[in-house]
């Protein structure tokens, strides 16, 4: 018979599959949709410069907030705000302004944005509340949830497509709501009160006094994080579009990608040394992986400004396929180390301090995208990648190993 945890796992991930679902296809609409009526990619990008930022808010707050009213209250209300985007997008009218078009998706941008980290740092703090003190058990869950996690946005990317194409904008948006009231109707039946609930910080300054452990992972994920985007979010979409490819091309591309992405973070268990302690080799392992990962868009940059006779857009391609491997493999060992950090009491604190500094990352790639591609194209796009990256790998020297710190039980033999 299933254990009551991993039950509670097993229902927190399928109602965070929905809503990544939800999330994915709304991303690809409002590109699509306004692609369609003639808005540049810059424009595009600035669209959810709002919807990154809520994400830094979410986070802080969403960890309070878990830990003081309980997770399964925080998933509910991040689903809530989703559902109230996706009816204002409805709202939309032709008839409006350019202007009043924009400043109206990006209020609800926003409000998606705080949907978005809400639900993912109360859905990632059930894990550390339901896995238990098993260390194999963790790393396991959180590779498993952040691989399929992605690989659903990914599947999203092209529902978004696909609705836009068979029942237009407004419906779909619709059709996506529904989903999510049924989702969060599913949540509050099943799920119990009171799942990760505990006394929460009574001043912010006990809420940003984290250990060296949790806070310096947050300042490697704001750099590791916004040397993807700093090319993946602006960079990657205008060069290729550029180089003559249909947008539906690159939005599939990308879509691939991220299906790839998640699925390669759902096995980099099966790739890092694992230890009784929990940390002592996970900790090494991230300053391996983090340095194979800087390698990477050094080298596209070397390929991109040599004279090889290639094609630019293949080398960009390629070299993406390349970096997906070291970036989930980072990715998912961050994931595991922030809860493995995280002290059990105010997980979702910890957990959501973390994904501020993620969202922080995020933030400034899409922004440094922008302006790096202006500057000089994909070439210093992926420089100043790379300077992210030697940045994260440095950080990663300093994280606590082996001694010091409290320790998760030891790893099952069989992880």
């Amino acid at each position: 018979m299933m254990g009551t945890s991993a039950r509670d796992y097993l229902i927190v991930t399928a109602s965070y599959w929905g809503f990544t679902l939800v999330d994915g296809a709304l991303r690809m609409l409002v590109l699509l949709h306004f692609f369609r009526l003639g808005y540049s990619p810059f424009t595009l990008a600035f669209l959810f410069l709002l919807y990154e930022f809520a994400g830094i808010v979410a986070n802080l707050a969403g960890g309070w907030l878990a830990t003081r009213f309980g997770i399964p209250r925080m998933l509910m209300a991040g689903q809530s705000l989703q559902i109230a985007c996706l009816i204002m997008l409805s709202a939309l009218d032709p008839s409006w302004t350019a202007a009043a078009s924009v400043a109206w998706v990006v209020a609800a941008q926003g409000i998606a944005g705080l949907a978005k980290d809400f639900t993912k740092t109360a859905s990632k703090s059930a894990i550390k509340a339901t896995a238990g003190d098993g260390a194999g058990r963790l790393f396991k869950w959180v590779a498993w949830f952040t691989g399929s996690k992605n690989a659903m946005k990914g599947i999203g990317f092209f529902v978004g497509g696909l609705l836009l194409d068979a029942v237009g904008f407004r419906p779909a948006l619709w059709l996506m709501a529904g989903l999510l009231v049924v989702i969060l109707l599913t949540g509050l039946i099943l799920l119990p009160r009171e799942l990760g609930k505990a006394k929460a910080s009574k001043s912010m300054r006990e809420l940003f006094a984290k250990s060296s452990g949790v806070n310096l992972l947050a300042a490697a994920r704001v750099f590791m994080f916004g040397a993807r985007d700093v090319w993946f979010v602006v960079g990657l979409p205008v060069f290729l579009y550029a180089s003559g490819w249909r947008f539906v091309e690159v939005g599939a591309f990308l879509a691939a990608w991220t299906i790839a992405y998640g699925g390669l973070q759902a096995v980099a268990p099966a790739l890092v040394p694992r230890s009784t302690d929990g940390l002592s080799r996970e900790v090494p392992g991230a300053r391996v992986w983090a340095g194979i990962l800087l390698a990477v868009p050094v080298m596209i940059a070397l390929l991109l400004s040599g004279q090889l006779g290639l094609r630019p857009d293949l080398i960009v391609t390629v070299g993406l396929a390349i970096f997906a491997l070291p970036f989930a493999v980072n990715s998912s060992l961050h994931s595991y180390l922030i809860l493995a950090y995280a002290g059990s009491e105010k997980a979702a604190e910890d957990v959501g301090f973390y994904y501020a500094a993620n969202a922080c990352g995020r933030l400034s790639g899409t922004l440094l995208s922008g302006l790096f591609y202006q500057l000089g194209g994909m070439t210093v796009c992926l420089l100043g990648s790379a300077a992210m990256l030697l940045a994260c790998w440095a950080i990663t020297f300093l994280l606590p190993g082996a001694a010091g710190h409290p320790r998760p039980r030891a790893a099952p033999s069989n992880f």
